[in-house]
């Protein structure tokens, strides 16, 4: 049996070259036709179903309003552009957008959640369970009574993690908060239902909460003194070092309580 005789090296550089070119034209063949498919009108988005968290959006309104933002086929749109314009509807928090073959988009929705007003007294923003401020109809809020937060920007998640650690202490007590606002400098202020004012100072959580505790521990004790309830707190100073300042409506005194060791 006869060795097997090795191409030239020219020749070998000549079918190598041959694959190249073939490979090339089969690549270009598919990205053209592809490109081609992709166009046909068979393809263009005809419907785009949605589900999820719908209570404030009305499907037929949303599809009205995205679908001539949506530009391309089946294949071809671009669908991070097509989950920003959803996302820009009002209450629309996040979505998530999936190709659905041949022609239809199917859309996932979630709904900002509101639990507090941000902002002055007229402001027309909300915060949403994840502490995010967003704007949207207030008229569609479905709680009757919202409280309201306020702060520097960009620190309304810290604003709602202290309401949500304050506001069970004041509800056990009958005299549940209505507004907490956190000045510039850093000071926490709250405004109760009843219209009273406390002011707690500076700190994070773990600082005010055990604050108020001792506060609202004496509350009962103090009012008592002067045949008041609770919710007779005009004004409450928890900034003092061992004790607090109290103003109760009906009495003229100011009382100055230390709480007990």
């Amino acid at each position: 049996m006869n060795p097997a005789v090795p191409l030239p090296v020219d020749v070998r550089l000549m079918n190598t070259t041959a694959m190249v070119l073939f490979l090339t034209f089969v690549v270009f063949g598919v990205v053209t036709g592809g490109r081609w498919l992709a166009r046909l009108p068979q393809f263009d988005i005809r419907s785009i179903a949605v589900t999820g968290d719908v209570t404030h959006t009305n499907v037929v309104t949303l599809r009205a309003n995205v679908a001539p933002r949506l530009s391309g086929t089946f294949f071809s749109v671009d669908l991070a552009r097509a989950r920003a314009a959803f996302e820009a509807v009002p209450w629309v928090r996040h979505a998530v957008v999936r190709r659905d073959f041949p022609n239809r988009l199917r859309v996932d929705l979630q709904e900002h959640q509101a639990v507090a007003y941000w902002g002055e007294e007229g402001a027309l923003r909300l915060i949403n369970s994840f502490g995010e401020v967003f704007e949207a109809n207030v008229g569609e809020v479905e709680q009757d009574m919202l409280p309201r937060l306020n702060g520097p920007e960009g620190q309304s998640a810290e604003v709602l993690a202290m309401y949500r650690a304050l506001q069970p202490l004041f509800e056990q007590m009958d005299i549940p908060m209505e507004q907490l606002e956190l000045s510039q400098g850093g000071s926490w202020q709250a405004r109760l239902d009843t219209s009273g004012v406390i002011e707690f100072g500076r700190g994070g959580v773990d600082d005010v909460v055990p604050r108020t505790q001792r506060f609202l521990k004496t509350l009962t004790q103090v009012t008592a003194r002067y045949s008041r309830r609770a919710n007779a707190v005009e004004s409450a100073d928890l900034r003092h070092e061992n004790g607090y300042a109290i103003r109760l409506r009906g009495v003229s005194t100011q009382a100055n309580v230390l709480p007990k060791k």
